[in-house]
């Protein structure tokens, strides 16, 4: 600008704090001053890695997954003396760029294009690493969690175990929820819905009747790409987080029962979904009509009581009561707990156990045959089981330690009347007796039962009146700090 009004090239130059002979050479060249700057492409310090470049080279090509540490530890066990660890980031750098421009391709992630009604994902998430606790009980425990790709509504259920029955359970009630059917349904390959590449049919036959009952079509993940199902795997990490901190507001994890907890977190699903009414809108407008009922989750089996008067489902052992060894029962499982069923009526409902090898023995349905044979009880498989709480383990030790011989005949008495007088009311009476410092038998502790007069109720608490007298001493004593 300078130059079309001054007279002179030399005076524009000037006025523009320049030489003449810059500015006459980014006249001549046409180009401004930060065009004409050259990239910094070359080393200002000798490269300390240069002789063993091509050995590190060679391992890399070999072994993509090394890591810089790695290669640098190797090299300095080697080359004893040469490399110091201050010389790590330097070569650090180095593998890095030469990953960058040398090395293996990336994996590629390809953004989705996702459509209204068409796409539902869902998965289990541990819950664990939160402390959730019931009463300060630590509560292990899943989620099943339910997605809609399109507008990211989400459902959530508590389970125990990635069952079917948790699987059909889940999938059945949030569809119920969310009041409409999607048209196609995502999950990894869950045994409970995928068979193994071996088998010639892609999905287990009573998971693709589920779907069928609902007119939805099944997908499945490939093998080790849990980002094909990324959005549940997202909404995971973005819930199990939502609920961290509404945790961290509450300013405790205890709840007082299950109910508790399931309310907790299906106002946080209500909260989240708020957000997504209008993209959800337009999936509801598209999406198919629920069919006229549920389908049954349940899954029946038939097994006869064995001797031992216990029954094997999925591999975990259940006890039923003595008088039924020997006949066949119809077990329901459902995703939480099982029934089990003889001549048309429910006969007992216990809480599902997870995994496999695992036990639950009540000690209630033995313990008429238990007291006829004692001799059974120091090495029964059981007997972990016949402890119902520590009141009763330090009534057994208690007898132990004074007449070991009898230890067992004393203390299946005292199980013996928790069966019949009541569980709460035997330990009242145990705590009873050892509070005392009387002999320990069965028969004193039967005693206080009947009598009922040394058998206070838990909530039997006396509290001390306070003298608010004392209070106006303190505030009207001198404090002297030293």
């Amino acid at each position: 600008m300078l130059i079309h009004s001054e007279t002179t090239k030399a005076a524009a130059a000037a006025k523009a704090g320049m030489d003449p002979k810059t500015a006459l050479k980014y006249r001549k060249s046409g180009k401004l001053p930060s065009q004409m700057e050259k990239p910094h492409v070359w080393r200002t310090r000798t490269d300390p890695f240069a002789q063993e470049w091509p050995q590190i080279k060679n391992l890399l090509q070999e072994s993509p997954g090394l890591e810089a540490k790695t290669i640098f530890e190797h090299l300095q066990r080697t080359l004893e003396g040469k490399y110091q660890d201050g010389q790590l980031r330097t070569l650090q750098r180095r593998i890095k760029q030469w990953r960058a421009t040398e090395g293996p391709a990336k994996e590629v992630f390809f953004p989705q294009n996702h459509y209204p009604g068409v796409l539902s994902a869902s998965d289990f998430t541990h819950m664990d690493d939160l402390g959730i606790t019931i009463r300060g009980e630590l509560l292990n425990h899943l989620l099943y969690h339910f997605v809609l790709t399109y507008s990211n509504w989400e459902h959530a259920l508590i389970c125990y175990s990635e069952s079917y029955e948790s699987l059909a359970h889940g999938f059945q009630s949030s569809l119920w929820q969310l009041g409409a059917v999607p048209e196609k349904h995502r999950t990894d390959r869950l045994t409970a819905a995928v068979n193994k590449d071996c088998n010639p049919e892609k999905f287990t036959p009573r998971y693709h009747g589920l779907l069928r009952h609902y007119g939805v079509l099944p997908e499945r993940t490939n093998p080790a790409s849990g980002n094909e199902n990324g959005d549940v795997e997202q909404s995971h990490h973005r819930f199990k987080r939502c609920v961290e901190q509404a945790l961290l507001l509450r300013g405790n994890r205890d709840f007082e029962d299950l109910d508790a907890y399931e309310s907790f977190l299906t106002n946080l699903l209500r909260q989240k979904n708020l957000g997504r009414k209008t993209r959800l809108k337009e999936e509801l407008a598209v999406m198919g009509r629920l069919p006229a009922r549920k389908l049954d989750d349940r899954t029946p089996l038939d097994v006869t009581v064995s001797p031992s008067s216990t029954i094997h489902v999925l591999k975990n052992a259940y006890s039923v009561h003595s008088r039924l060894i020997g006949e066949k029962v119809a077990v329901r499982i459902h995703a939480d707990h099982i029934e089990v069923w003889y001549a048309q009526k429910m006969i007992e409902s216990m809480p599902r156990l997870a995994g496999r090898g695992n036990h639950q023995i009540d000690y209630r349905h033995i313990i008429d045959w238990l007291i006829r044979k004692p001799g059974a009880f120091a090495n029964y498989k059981y007997r972990a089981d016949m402890f119902p709480s520590s009141h009763f383990r330090i009534a057994y030790d208690a007898f132990k330690q004074q007449n070991p011989m009898r230890a067992d005949k004393e203390y299946l008495k005292i199980l013996k009347l928790a069966a019949s007088e009541g569980e709460s009311v035997t330990q009242a009476a145990i705590g009873a007796l050892l509070s005392e410092q009387e002999p320990f038998t069965a028969q004193g502790i039967e005693e206080i039962i009947r009598s009922g007069s040394r058998v206070r109720p838990a909530t039997d608490v006396s509290v001390h009146e306070i003298p608010l007298t004392a209070y106006d001493a303190l505030l009207e004593s001198e404090v002297v700090y030293a």
